[in-house]
């Protein structure tokens, strides 16, 4: 038994439509991982940086145009739950790119099984 072609075409249609919008937005979401992972390595040297100073010193925080003192308990503090927040955002991130991945290899699997078992006109 054998489709139709405009209805066999409507289905190829769908599915490399999927593979395609899985792949852009594969591309996308790795590129929000880097971007992120880049963020989370500046947190983590500047984490590392007022570690290694001494005693109780304040420290200046950029808002905007001008800076606030800032104690240093507190900017650790905030640097650290900034570096949370992003771990979290690069594990999401990381589910949503394997589960585009999977999306976009099953769609790339249906082309496959349809164009290997479509019957060979002669």
């Amino acid at each position: 038994m054998s489709l139709p072609d405009e209805t066999l075409r409507k289905i190829l249609l769908q599915i490399q439509q999927t593979a395609v919008q899985s792949q852009r937005a594969l591309n996308i979401s790795v590129q929000q991982t880097a971007a992120k992972d880049r963020e989370r390595r500046i947190l983590q040297l500047t984490i590392d940086e007022i570690s290694g100073i001494e005693g109780d010193v304040n420290l200046y925080k950029g808002v905007g145009k001008m800076f606030m003192m800032v104690p240093r308990k507190e900017m650790e503090k905030g640097l650290k739950v900034q570096e949370k927040e992003l771990a979290d955002d690069i594990s999401n991130l990381n589910k949503k790119s394997k589960y585009l991945e999977k999306q976009f290899n099953d769609a790339q699997g249906q082309l496959r099984d349809i164009f290997h078992h479509t019957p060979k006109q002669q």
